[in-house]
């Protein structure tokens, strides 16, 4: 079905600060480019909030019928540590530490990251392309920017001329900066650099005696700028002008700024129509950071093996609590959060539960074609999960009264509301419904919750051996009950 034609999309557009109505270049297609990871560690679980957010823009625009080529890069060659032009290549480091190859490193941390996103129930890109795959497309652009003169070459490392480009060009357009305040912000170089100016930054670099990734090149054995690979494959796969180009916020600059000036410098033609910027993850209101020890990973978080909440949460619950945030905000996870969650998608499934058991009427009180295209104008408008979840839970509202006999629906209107339910819930948003198909786990939540009845009642009668020994030998078993102000609550260890 190509539902493109009856709906209007509207992206917020991070080039140019408001929402435009989305036009693909091609009617029908669309060609969209997400930075991917750089496996060297676990993944991040803010890097899954932003994978999360456009896997959903991604099964939106295929619900509505657009033939989408998704491409989402692995960054396998290492960039510097400081994301710059100087430090230790991240990746090299890590083979170095564990005393493997990086391509041992590469493969695990890989591996570890699909794995993650199947957990979370993810569509798979169309393509998925490795910047040590694309080597010589990356050689090929910086011989053509050098070519156009926006380059230069020093002692076997290539680096893009800032101020050659910005005469011609706005370098900055992205992140809203200019190079005037580039430049006063910069410290001077210290005499070591080969760079020009020290806002250039590196599209080739020459590799080190000690550097093990490296590739031969017209400069030196090195390899490529962490900005570089992103253009190379974008307009590889997608053509040197496609529709959109996703990442999180901390990539605006200098990562896709960089990107922009090397399309225009190689092809001078701005790469991207739409740019989309998925906002950062906090925990517990403050950022999330190793060095603080304010972090938790996504297995951490999914198996309930931390110390920042109070249960296991499945990852339907998560996409849940992700999606009831706009993906252009700050999201704080906490325990209370995904708690809320929990009762509302649980809620949300016993509704979807009921539907194929609704008796039917002549005639509908709800009025469900102008509810689901209520769905549809939330989704249209920078795809806004938010909103569609509140207009579900309306639907599940009623889908309840019509169970109770206080609504009515006719067979027509519920088919309509079965199709848009699924449709939205499962396809879009991708959750997972297994509340039905998880019975030794419910089962084991109610015998638990027998208990804590009783150990409740211990308490109130001051029994407090029997409350503690219910308390004890459920932890000799591996059950935790944590004790708050909304009552007991049990995780599995």
């Amino acid at each position: 079905m190509q539902l493109y034609k009856e709906q209007q999309i509207k992206i917020y557009n991070s080039l140019t600060g408001k929402k435009e109505t989305f036009k693909p270049i091609e009617e029908g297609y669309v060609g969209m480019y997400v930075c991917g990871p750089t496996v060297y560690s676990n993944v991040h679980l803010g890097n899954v909030r932003t994978f999360m957010s456009f896997d959903m823009v991604f099964r939106y625009l295929k619900h509505l019928g657009y033939k989408v080529r998704y491409v989402r890069n692995i960054t396998d060659a290492g960039h510097l540590e400081n994301d710059a032009d100087t430090g230790e290549d991240k990746i090299t480091k890590k083979a170095r530490l564990e005393q493997i190859e990086p391509m041992e490193v590469v493969q695990q941390y890989t591996v570890d990251f699909h794995n993650i996103l199947n957990t979370f129930n993810f569509l798979p890109p169309s393509i998925e392309p490795t910047a040590t795959g694309h080597i010589i497309e990356q050689i090929e652009l910086i011989s053509k920017i050098i070519e156009n003169g926006f380059a230069y070459e020093v002692n076997g490392s290539v680096y893009f001329d800032v101020h050659k480009f910005n005469e011609t060009n706005q370098y900055g357009e992205l992140s809203k900066r200019n190079l005037e305040d580039l430049i006063h912000n910069t410290r001077e170089l210290d005499g070591q650099s080969d760079k020009k100016n020290p806002q250039d930054f590196a599209l080739w670099k020459k590799a080190e005696p000690q550097h093990i990734m490296r590739w031969p090149s017209p400069w030196s054995d090195g390899f490529p700028g962490w900005h570089l690979e992103c253009t190379a494959m974008s307009t590889k796969y997608l053509g040197d002008q496609f529709d959109i180009h996703g990442g999180g916020m901390d990539l605006k600059f200098p990562h896709h700024e960089c990107e922009i000036a090397q399309n225009q410098a190689a092809k001078g033609k701005s790469p991207v129509n739409y740019w989309m910027h998925a906002n950062m993850l906090q925990l517990n209101g403050q950022r999330m950071s190793k060095s603080t020890g304010n972090t938790v990973n996504p297995s951490e978080l999914l198996s309930g093996n931390n110390k920042f909440f109070s249960k296991a949460y499945s990852p339907s619950v998560i996409r849940f609590f992700v999606a009831q945030s706009s993906y252009r905000s700050v999201l704080d996870l906490t325990d209370e959060g995904l708690l809320a969650s929990e009762k509302g998608f649980n809620r949300l499934m016993e509704a979807v539960g009921l539907l194929d058991g609704l008796k039917t009427s002549e005639t509908s009180t709800f009025d469900v074609f102008a509810w689901k295209q209520k769905c549809y104008d939330a989704m249209n408008d920078d795809f806004n999960s938010p909103i569609l979840i509140a207009h579900l839970f309306e639907a599940a509202k009623n889908i309840n009264q019509v169970k109770e006999g206080k609504e009515h629906i006719s067979e027509a209107d519920l088919q309509t509301l079965k199709d848009t339910i699924n449709g939205f819930v499962f396809d879009v948003l991708g959750l997972v419904n297994n509340t039905n198909n998880n019975s030794g786990t419910d089962k084991l939540a109610g015998a638990v919750d027998v208990l804590i009845k009783l150990r409740q009642e211990a308490r109130a009668n001051k029994d407090f051996a029997l409350s503690d020994k219910i308390r004890d030998e459920l932890a000799e078993i591996g059950i935790q009950l944590k004790d708050g102000k909304d009552g007991t609550t049990f995780s599995v260890n």
